[in-house]
């Protein structure tokens, strides 16, 4: 059911560079928040077909009462530009979307550098790089920081703020507000970090993930199965540490006390930090298709979404009552 909810509009402007899944994903965040929004893409097909699945992503919010504005308003508010310098002209934050490639992310800070406003500050969306490796030398470098979301954007409000060494605190608190406005959760990080927070857990839970199939222990499904029902239906709730806080009456205390060596065990195993070895993604693969042939990815992808968004307008109605 529609419902629609005031939005207070800005004349500040906002680029989002990349018209790929994140970079629609962040547009349709800021336009909610009332910003205008200049998307690019160096790529002709991408730019293309941005409003036409902008307006899909927010018919499907709105049909759940969970868009912020009315659908034709919101995507009002987005240009298209063909090219670098137009998109950032006159904006006060650029949000970077492109591939997870150094020399990629060199080239684009470089011309944000030329083109952009020197008020302005640079967010890129980074997985893993830290905005250090590609900023240092740039005269904007103190206008520089990761802002990492989670995927996509606007279903996990998460949103990693890494500043780098160079990094000034006026523009972390920039970004801080800016993600705010748009009902982002910002957690700033204290230092860089390979892959931040979000990957560096993912990448714990996956790395065992992937020693369990190779140790003959559980298949991908019945792994998947105990995330889904278990681990992952109580950290939608609670996080880790809390997790433990509360499983003994004696608190986090009590836990460590209990269970520290049993986990230290259990790290102790766990010896090898090589990547995986191509046989067992081969084999991880081969399950994985054997449950979802890639002709019903999409699919699967949209109806990711849509539980995922059923669970943050129950989520938000309990907090709402709370």
């Amino acid at each position: 059911m529609y419902r629609e909810v005031a939005v207070t509009s800005t004349s500040e402007k906002i680029a989002v560079i990349g018209a790929g899944s994140i970079g629609l994903a962040f547009t349709l965040l800021f336009t909610q928040a009332g910003y205008t929004v200049h998307l690019y893409d160096s790529h002709e097909d991408a730019l293309s077909q941005a409003k036409d699945k902008l307006f899909k992503q927010a018919t499907l919010l709105s049909d759940s009462g969970f868009l912020n504005g009315r659908v034709d308003d919101v995507c009002a508010r987005v240009s298209l530009h063909d090219t670098l310098a137009s998109a950032v002209e006159d904006v006060i934050f650029v949000q970077e979307c492109v591939l997870e490639t150094l020399a990629i992310k060199q080239a684009v800070f470089q011309q944000l550098e030329q083109h952009a406003p020197p008020t302005a500050v640079f967010a890129s969306s980074s997985s893993a790089l830290p905005s250090s490796a590609f900023c240092q030398h740039l005269d904007c470098a103190p206008r520089c920081l990761v802002g990492h979301p989670g995927n996509p954007p606007f279903l996990i409000p998460v949103i990693e703020i890494v500043p780098s060494p160079h990094t000034a605190a006026a523009s972390v608190e920039r970004a801080r507000q800016i993600y705010t406005r748009c009902a982002l959760k910002p957690v700033v990080l204290n230092r860089e970090i390979k892959g931040f927070i979000f990957n560096r857990l993912q990448g714990a839970v996956l790395r065992e993930a992937y020693s369990l199939v190779d140790d003959g222990v559980a298949s991908v499904e019945d792994i998947d199965t105990v995330v889904k029902h278990g681990l992952g239906l109580r950290w939608s709730v609670i996080g880790p540490f809390e997790t433990s806080d509360l499983n003994y009456r004696g608190g986090i205390t009590d836990h460590a006390q209990r269970m520290g060596q049993a986990y230290a065990d259990m790290a102790a195993e766990r010896t090898d930090t090589a990547p995986w070895r191509a046989e067992l993604v081969a084999e991880v693969a081969h399950q994985r298709r054997a449950l979802l042939p890639l002709e019903q990815w999409a699919a699967r992808v949209a109806w990711r979404d849509r539980e995922l968004l059923a669970l943050r307008v129950a989520k938000r109605s309990r907090e709402q009552q709370d």
